[in-house]
């Protein structure tokens, strides 16, 4: 592959952005200084236990899926699930989160269709889902109805060239965050993507491209509705790192060889979750409403009762 060819490649698997990484590598790639990269990346010393990757003992727990790297249960993958502040859990299999599903394998498309997704909301911009090289149509379960729901995130290709540190990456995606509460449109999208989950029935499934930063807003609303503790909302936030490794080292190895070790230095945070990023959103809706029952109401337009409904199918 020619030079050329690697840079436009690269910058067409930014366009998907910051919020799409390539597929799941089928195992660990050797990235040499490239693998330190992402360490840079906030997880501190999570400790992911029964919320991690790693194949859980129980039967009864949520499967990985091998071609749809970031699918997870927003109740928890095991056990009863999250727990709330007042000792009550969150319902297992009624919300899923993951990356986008367009390279979705037919086993997979099977364990999803047997987990009862009836609906499956794909909040990518249609410039993500149109690119060439790292879009594509989503592969939807059997049975299961396609709902496009678009949140924007502009010209992602110039994020590639004008991105300089690290510390740039991590501030755009903290204003990306700040947008989910300060844009119209896309609080406008978040309420309708809500007030459908609330009323349809069966499990429901959203994503955007790698599941981290639309879905991971997302994910965050639906457990605070529910009253799960902050730091367990972190927690889970931050495990987009560890399922998202493999393919994130994919993608820096392919920055690094287009663009320079640099770029991918500077690019690295871009494809990870930080505490940083949640937290600034979470500062821009004390900032502009006060609180997050507010920022739902008046922000989002959401009323008593389809609130009522979200934390009746999501607490168990």
């Amino acid at each position: 592959m020619s030079h050329r060819t690697m840079k436009t490649f690269a910058a067409a698997l930014l366009t998907g952005g910051l919020l799409l990484t390539a597929p799941t590598a089928a195992g660990a790639v050797d990235l040499g200084p490239l693998g330190a990269l992402t360490g840079s990346l906030d997880s501190g010393s999570l400790d992911t236990g029964s919320l991690g990757p790693s194949t859980p003992p129980n039967p009864d727990a949520t499967p990985r899926l091998a071609s749809v790297a970031n699918f997870r249960d927003v109740a928890g993958n095991d056990g009863d699930g999250y727990a709330t502040t007042d000792g009550h859990h969150l319902e297992r299999g009624v919300f899923y989160r993951s990356n986008g599903l367009d390279k979705t394998s037919d086993a997979d498309l099977q364990t999803l269709a047997s987990l009862g997704v009836a609906d499956v909301y794909d909040l990518r911009g249609d410039s993500e889902i149109s690119n060439p090289m790292v879009g594509g149509t989503d592969k939807i379960p059997a049975g299961a109805v396609y709902k496009h729901l678009p949140i924007e995130f502009g010209d992602l290709t110039a994020l590639a060239q004008t991105i300089h540190s690290p510390e740039e990456g991590r501030e755009f995606l903290r204003d990306a965050n700040r947008s989910f509460v300060t844009d119209a449109a896309k609080r406008a999208t978040f309420g309708q993507l809500l007030t459908s989950i609330a009323n349809e029935d069966g499990a429901q499934l959203f994503h955007c491209s790698s599941g981290k930063d639309r879905t991971g807003w997302t994910a965050m609303l639906l457990q605070t509705i529910a009253g799960v503790p902050q730091q367990t909302i972190f927690d889970d936030y931050l495990l987009s790192n560890s399922y998202l490794e493999q393919s994130n080292q994919k993608t820096l190895t392919m920055i690094g060889l287009a663009l320079g070790q640099q770029a991918a230095t500077n690019l690295a945070p871009v494809l990870g979750v930080e505490t940083s990023f949640l937290q600034a959103g979470l500062d821009q809706i004390t900032a502009d409403y006060g609180t997050v029952d507010k920022y739902l109401s008046e922000g989002l337009g959401l009323d008593s009762a389809t609130i009522a409904k979200l934390k009746g199918k999501l607490v168990a």
